[in-house]
């Protein structure tokens, strides 16, 4: 083959090795954009990668073998939880989120670790006070959406902490960046700042809870 025309093969193949999408659908094996879409599977709790025209088959609610996440991201602003109320959900760490499962009738609450998403006994009493004092909880989508809520001082910017109601996959996108930057005992400086980029961007995306909704 003359140089030429190598090179330009060569040029040609790198170009389509560039483009190779680094993942593709779960469903039908079609190549995905960077922001793609997801499904739940709820008696796993595993999350499955769609594209947009797999995924439109797939409802939000009901009894299916996968639900569609939605993309919405909710900024409660006025979120009303007491340290003593923290302190009864029996979470050790100052970050976790809340699901509520419709395979297991129950809200189940789960906090990041390096080990990954680790589950923790939750006192019902203690949520339902909760609720009662935050009534946009009530309205949460089991399965596919969940309470974020992050107390830890050195990722957050207000005083009171800040709290989300966001789809599931966000919450698997935080278990799998602090599994994947933990370092040592405390973490290391580069996990927190992904932890403060995570949350950065995440206010970013999300409308904020009218205050009202908390009345």
């Amino acid at each position: 083959m003359p140089q030429t025309q190598y090179g330009s093969f060569t040029a040609l193949r790198s170009l389509m090795q560039r483009r190779e999408p680094k993942e593709r659908c779960e469903l039908c094996g079609l190549g995905l954009r960077a922001n793609h879409q997801h499904l739940i599977e709820p008696i796993a709790r595993k999350l499955v990668c769609a594209c947009d025209a797999c995924a439109v088959l797939f409802p939000s609610s009901g009894e299916t073998k996968y639900k569609r996440v939605p993309r919405r991201v909710r900024f409660l602003p006025d979120f009303q939880i007491a340290d003593s109320e923290w302190d009864d959900l029996s979470i050790p760490i100052g970050m976790a989120f809340f699901l509520e499962s419709s395979v297991e009738k129950k809200v189940l609450a789960f906090y990041p670790s390096p080990a990954g998403p680790t589950e923790s006994m939750l006192p019902l009493e203690a949520w339902n006070s909760i609720v009662q004092n935050n009534p946009e909880l009530a309205r949460m989508e089991p399965d596919i959406e969940a309470l974020l809520a992050n107390r830890i001082g050195e990722t957050r910017d207000a005083p009171a902490g800040e709290y989300y109601l966001v789809p599931i996959d966000k919450c698997y996108e935080l278990v799998g960046l602090i599994r994947t930057h933990w370092h040592g005992l405390s973490g290391g400086t580069e996990v927190w700042n992904q932890i403060r980029r995570f949350f950065g961007e995440l206010r970013q995306q999300a409308i904020s809870v009218p205050e009202r909704s908390h009345a």
